[in-house]
């Protein structure tokens, strides 16, 4: 089984916040959502890998916007 490597988790979850900011802008709602929080996630879980207190901070802070995002969204 092949596993990604942190290097391309990093890439991949920077494409997707960057996909999710452009979508923003392009007001695809709520397609930006998905997209961009699974980029947050993904940059966490390096964070957690990298054992890199900033990266979690930052990151984790956004899943629970995101969480309020998905609330909205599906109730």
């Amino acid at each position: 089984m092949s596993y990604i490597s942190l290097n391309q988790l990093k890439w991949l979850s920077t494409a997707l916040i960057l996909f999710g900011i452009l979508f923003t802008n392009l007001n695809y709602y709520p397609l930006n959502i998905f997209i961009h929080s699974f980029g947050a996630i993904g940059w966490c879980i390096a964070g957690y890998i990298a054992k890199d207190k900033a990266l979690m901070t930052n990151f984790g802070f956004q899943i629970p916007l995101f969480i309020i995002g998905y609330v909205n969204l599906f109730l």
